[in-house]
């Protein structure tokens, strides 16, 4: 247990029986009353964000979450399986788990598994992924206005824009968080 005061962003806390992660808080001391805290919360099963306000003098119980790095293999169905490299063991996630982090997927791709305990509650994917452009368009002759871009498909089917001067066969960076393009790799 740990008094809500000593909260910093990344820390995951156990309340009501849901496990969050701490994505932003402020202390707040008004004229009058009491200091309380305000978060944004991260739900780590449902991915749910939700605002809570405590009193300053509440304490909550630390959450002890393990991440595992495992290796993406392959798609049956709806169901996504991943192997742990040092034990060789597989894990299953359903399409439900896993969420919006389906479409930047492939084959071999390192992610990290979260686990409470023994339940796991999902996966975490690097920040940028290196995808090969498996088909795009050719520049147009003059179409070289600043910020042109096109789209490019990858490796995995997802669509995104690149800049006018990536070809098919080139590997290029995308970030997880958006979507977008970031570089060469």
């Amino acid at each position: 247990m740990f008094n809500v005061n000593d909260i910093k962003n990344g820390m995951t806390v156990e309340d009501e029986g849901n496990i969050f992660q701490v994505l932003d808080f402020s202390h707040v001391k008004p004229g009058k009353g009491a200091a309380f805290v305000k978060m944004k919360l991260k739900n780590l099963r449902t991915g749910a964000i939700v605002e809570k306000t405590y009193n300053s003098s509440v304490k909550l119980a630390q959450a002890h979450i393990q991440r595992k790095p495992m290796q993406y293999l392959y798609q049956a169905g709806d169901s996504y399986s991943f192997m742990d490299m040092q034990t060789y063991e597989q894990v299953e996630l359903s399409k439900e788990q896993i969420g919006d982090d389906i479409k930047f997927l492939k084959e071999n791709l390192s992610v990290d598994m979260i686990y409470y305990g023994d339940e796991l509650i999902g996966l975490n994917l690097p920040e940028k992924i290196d995808y090969v452009v498996s088909a795009t368009e050719q520049a147009v002759k003059g179409n070289t206005s600043s910020g042109a871009q096109k789209d490019a498909t990858l490796e995995n089917g997802m669509t995104i824009k690149v800049p006018l001067f990536i070809n098919e066969g080139e590997s290029v960076l995308v970030s997880t968080k958006d979507g977008k393009y970031v570089s060469r790799a």
